[in-house]
């Protein structure tokens, strides 16, 4: 029998002040499937690093619209945050990873460091660009059964 998808899509405005509504979402969302509070705590981190960017990126100051989407296989955690604005540049080209190897700290563009935070906090992070469609950050968390919760 194959795993159902739970999904839970939720679109708002791509202002600051619409970031904690992602994040009380994420909590009780994450907080169903059993994560503990400390990795409840990282994926928010996360998932407010990548809601940021569509915020200060996407729409240039400008009105726009961030969907988030939460998916729940099994014992994953899908989050996606879709932005229709601007691409953001620190991404490199469409689908291309970026990494920080090779590079000096002042080297990397201000902002830039969220993606890295993103990759550290989550256990699969792919950003992609599509040319006049926007940016689509999705980000994965599997949930690891300790002996104390089994």
């Amino acid at each position: 029998m194959k795993d159902e998808v739970q999904r839970v899509v939720i679109s708002l405005p791509a202002t600051a002040e619409y970031v904690d509504i992602v994040r009380l979402n994420l909590y009780g969302i994450a907080s169903k499937m059993g994560f503990t509070y400390e990795e409840i705590e990282d994926m928010k981190v996360a998932v407010s690093e990548a809601c940021n960017n569509s915020v200060l990126y996407a729409y240039k100051q400008g009105q726009g619209v961030m969907e988030v989407t939460f998916e729940v296989v099994a014992e994953v955690l899908s989050i996606t945050v879709r932005d229709n604005g601007e691409s953001f540049e620190s991404w490199g080209e469409a689908g291309e990873r970026v990494t920080m190897h090779d590079k000096e700290l002042d080297d990397v563009q201000v902002g830039g460091l969220g993606f890295y935070l993103m990759q550290a906090l989550m256990d699969d992070v792919s950003v992609v660009n599509e040319a006049g469609q926007g940016t689509k950050v999705i980000m994965t968390r599997r949930l690891m059964k300790t002996e104390e919760t089994v």
